[in-house]
C-alpha cells in the first residue's frame, strides 16, 4: 500500500529544512519497506504569487485526499501587508480548518546536551518533558465578526473570541486521553477570572476531569502559566489550552528546548486516512526566516522531527518515528549544531549537512540492527 504525503514547503526557509525531512522520510521509508508517494504543490506567499491565494482549490482538495501533509513556514515580509485581504498564514488556517485539525500536539523536550542553549539556568530545565496540546480550529482566529471599520472616533477594529460546548469538550478530551499515555497529569489552561469563553472552558474541563479521575488535573489561569513555564516547567506534562493561548505559550516554551529550531508540531482530528490514523498536518512551529532563506543556515531539525511525528501518528509506524528521534538525539549529543544553537565548542554545519548526519545516524543504526 504506497501512502500519499502531500508536500507543501512553503515560503523562506521552508523549502529548505522541508527538504532534508523530505530526504530523512525516503531513508526511512527504505529501511522499513514502505511506499511513500509524494505530491508537491504551493502554499502561502508562494501560492499567492504563482496562484493569486494562498491556497489553490486542488491543493486543499488534493490535502483532503492524502494520509498526512508535511508543511513549511509561510509568509514573510514580501507579503506583510496588514491591510491585504489574502494573506499567506490563510493558507494554514483554511487547511486546519477544512481538514478539521483541531488538536495541535507541540512537545517541548530538554536534551541535555542542549541545556547551555537555554537562557534559563539548567537546574530549571534540566528534565522537562511536556506536550502543549492547543485547540486550532476555533478561538479569536476564526471569531465574527473580525474586521476593521471606521467608527465615531476615528478607525477601529473587532476581533471575536468564540467557543462551543463540542469545541472545547474534544480538546479537552484529546488532552486528557494523550495524559493517559504519559505521567497521567493534566494542566488546563485558560482566563476564567475574566473571559466568558474561559468561564465555559472551565466549566466543561471540571466536569471531564471527573470522568478521568486516575489523571491529575489542575486549572491554570494562562498569565500564571506564562509565569510557570519559567519558573517549573518539570512540573508539567500535558497542558491543553485555547488557540491563541497556545500560539503563545509554545513560542515561549520553545526556549525551554534552546531554540524553535528543534521543536516540530503535529495537528490532528477525527478524520482517518486509508491507514486507518487520524489525517495529520505536520510541521516545524518556527517562522519562514526570510533574512537567511538559501544561506544554508536553517536548523532542519524541527522539520525532520515533524517527519517522525508524521509516521507516528498519520501512519502507526512509532518504532521509526523514535528512530528518527533517536538519530537526532545522537548528531545532537555528537556536537552538531547549526548557527541558532552555536555554542564555543560546537562542530558548526549547514542545513543539508545537518540532514545528512541525521540520515547517516539512521543508517549506521540499520548497519548495526
Amino acid at each position: 500500500m504506497a501512502y500519499k504525503i502531500l508536500v507543501l514547503k512553503g515560503d523562506g526557509i521552508g523549502p529548505e529544512v522541508v527538504g532534508e525531512a523530505l530526504q530523512v522520510l525516503k531513508t526511512v521509508a527504505r529501511q522499513s519497506a514502505l511506499e511513500l508517494e509524494y505530491k508537491e504543490a504551493l502554499a502561502g506567499g508562494a501560492s499567492l504569487d504563482a496562484h493569486g491565494t494562498p491556497l489553490h482549490d486542488d491543493v486543499l482538495k488534493a490535502a483532503m485526499d492524502s494520509d498526512a501533509i508535511l508543511l513549511g513556514a509561510v509568509g514573510g515580509p514580501k507579503w506583510d501587508n496588514p491591510a491585504a485581504e489574502k494573506r499567506p498564514e490563510q493558507a494554514l488556517l483554511a487547511l486546519r480548518k477544512n481538514l478539521g485539525l483541531y488538536a495541535n500536539l507541540r512537545p517541548v523536550k530538554a536534551l541535555k546536551e542542549l541545556i547551555a542553549a537555554s537562557p534559563l539556568r539548567p537546574e530549571i530545565i534540566s528534565g522537562v518533558d511536556l506536550v502543549v496540546v492547543r485547540e486550532l480550529t476555533s478561538g479569536i482566529y476564526f471569531g465574527t465578526p473580525s474586521e476593521r471599520r471606521v467608527g465615531g472616533a476615528g478607525r477601529e477594529a473587532v476581533d471575536t473570541l468564540y467557543y462551543s460546548e463540542a469545541e472545547i469538550t474534544r480538546v479537552v478530551k484529546f488532552g486528557f486521553e494523550l495524559a493517559r499515555q504519559r505521567r497521567k497529569r493534566l494542566a488546563s489552561v485558560d482566563k476564567a477570572n475574566i473571559l466568558a469563553s474561559s468561564r465555559l472552558w472551565r466549566e466543561i474541563a471540571v466536569e471531564m476531569a471527573a470522568q478521568y479521575k486516575d489523571v491529575a488535573f489542575e486549572n491554570v489561569l494562562v498569565d500564571s502559566m506564562a509565569m510557570h513555564l519559567i519558573r517549573r516547567p518539570r512540573d508539567f506534562d500535558v497542558i491543553v489550552t485555547e488557540n491563541m493561548f497556545g500560539d503563545i505559550l509554545t513560542d515561549e516554551a520553545s526556549m525551554l528546548a534552546g531554540s524553535m529550531g528543534l521543536l516540530p508540531s503535529a495537528s490532528l482530528g477525527d478524520e482517518i486516512n486509508g491507514a486507518g490514523y487520524p489525517i495529520g498536518l505536520y510541521e516545524p512551529i518556527h517562522g519562514s526566516a526570510p533574512d537567511i532563506a538559501g544561506q544554508d543556515k536553517a536548523n532542519p531539525l524541527a522539520a525532520i522531527l515533524s517527519a517522525a511525528m508524521l509516521l507516528e501518528h498519520s501512519l502507526g509506524m512509532r518504532a521509526e518515528a523514535d528512530n528518527i528521534r533517536a538519530a537526532v538525539e545522537a548528531v545532537v549529543r555528537e556536537g552538531y549544531r547549526t548557527p541558532d544553537l552555536a555554542a564555543p565548542s560546537a562542530k558548526m554545519v549547514g542545513c543539508k549537512a545537518m540532514g545528512r548526519l541525521v540520515r547517516e545516524r539512521l543508517e549506521s543504526a540499520e548497519a548495526e540492527g
